[in-house]
């Protein structure tokens, strides 16, 4: 792999070929205990990146910490609040043996009493959340689309509407939120830990699959789109797992997602039939819409702790972690403020700018071999980099893969960009 710091690494979706059953056991089907422990491992390895959490800071007014507003200053602080109060808790636990039971129950309660009350402030009126921007004139608002978003970690319902009205305005179209409620910091990656190795779905979880499933069975939907962030990818992997096991295919079909930072340890998307199996197996070219999902992509920030903690930690995992990955060099985890102001920047009147430093990069593929099959799925018209290469769903044989391609020519949630279409 290239040390050129210019370049984007891509890892190139895996083809889901069969599990060596010598092997051991792909993570999330393992002990869920050991998980945990290998979990809080990776935590303690990867801890020097939690300071690239928040960093660089906020320019502007849909970012997460962007000081000028009243509502963000009150998030933050309350935040701060429950990071201080909930590592002191967990830090008294040992000490609880030397008090009676009874006093150790009140504590525990007034703990969480204290926790439920500052939450409730930061998590109140979550149900039925959409985007509010004015995406303009309704007249081609792609009705035959469904947008969902599910959250991450830490955020309420205040920014949980920016992240919907920056995402709407981002792809002008109307977004739906399922808010996964925070519960501070501390306490929702001890959840993040239990969701992601006991497969432990919340009802927050049990909210999107319900939604998500009535907007698939819909006829008039074309397409369902999911973006996930952060802890949303956990959730969003243990709906796609229900949605595997109960829908047909042909209906998953429908579905595209997307996620950023993702915190997931795996992402399904099996064959729809043996003989588009059969080919990947023996390397062949085949439709890349036979699998179950129609596309997964991931971004990820390479020096940020939950993308290092989640996607960048799995990707490789063989069979278990589908969609290309999109690895950027820098920090930050926040969705508007670290994600999509650094790869879908929008000029002043909230137009997407065609050229931004992130989709403008070189590729850097992890593998030849999986570089000539990622080559093989785009055609290039009008030459690469130049914005006219066009992805489609068919793996063409090419002789060779062209050396510079950009990130745009591969992003298909690139080509969603400003209320755009990406051709099927």
């Amino acid at each position: 792999m290239s040390l050129d710091l210019d370049l984007i690494r891509l890892i190139p979706s895996q083809r889901g070929l069969p599990s060596n059953p010598l092997e051991t056991p792909i993570p999330y089907t393992g002990s869920p205990f050991l998980l945990c422990y290998l979990d809080i491992l990776r935590f303690v390895q990867e801890s020097w990146s939690i300071f690239g959490i928040l960093t660089p800071e906020a320019s502007t007014n849909f970012d997460e910490l962007y000081l000028r507003s009243a509502k963000n200053i009150l998030c933050i602080m309350l935040h701060a609040f429950l990071f201080i109060w909930q590592t002191a808790f967990l830090l008294s636990l040992p000490f609880l043996v030397l008090v009676p039971v009874w006093m150790g129950m009140a504590y525990v309660a007034g703990v969480v009493g204290v926790v439920a009350a500052v939450c409730w402030v930061l998590n109140r009126r979550d149900r039925g959340m959409e985007s509010k921007a004015d995406l303009g004139p309704k007249e081609g608002r792609h009705g035959d689309e469904c947008w969902i978003y599910m959250n991450g970690v830490s955020v309420g319902t205040h920014w949980l509407q920016a992240n919907l009205d920056r995402l709407a305005l981002t792809f002008r179209r109307p977004v739906l939120g399922v808010h996964n409620r925070t519960w501070g910091i501390v306490f929702d990656l001890v959840q993040c830990i239990i969701e992601r190795n006991f497969c432990y779905a919340t009802t927050d979880v049990r909210n999107a699959y319900s939604l998500i499933k009535t907007c698939l069975l819909k006829d008039e939907n074309k397409k369902v789109i999911l973006i996930l962030h952060s802890q949303g990818g956990i959730q969003g992997g243990l709906v796609l797992d229900w949605l595997l096991s109960e829908l047909p295919h042909d209906v998953i079909n429908k579905l595209e997602i997307y996620t950023f930072g993702c915190a997931a340890n795996h992402f399904n998307n099996p064959h729809r039939t043996e003989r588009s199996l059969d080919a990947a197996t023996d390397h062949k070219a085949s439709t890349r819409n036979e699998k179950a999902v129609r596309h997964i992509e991931h971004y990820a920030n390479d020096s940020e702790f939950v993308a290092r903690w989640g996607v960048l930690s799995f990707a490789n995992t063989q069979n278990r972690y589908m969609g290309r990955v999109f690895v950027r060099s820098g920090t930050g985890h926040l969705l508007n403020q670290h994600y999509l102001n650094n790869m879908f920047l929008l000029d002043a009147n909230n137009k997407v700018l065609e050229n931004n430093d992130f989709m403008d990069r070189y590729v850097d593929f992890e593998g030849e071999d999986m570089a000539r099959e990622d080559a093989a799925q785009t055609f290039i018209n009008g030459g690469v980099g130049t914005g006219g290469a066009r992805l489609v769903d068919i793996q063409s044989p090419v002789d060779r893969v062209p050396d510079r391609m950009r990130v745009r020519d591969f992003s298909r949630l690139w080509q969603y960009r400003d209320g755009q279409v990406p051709e099927d």
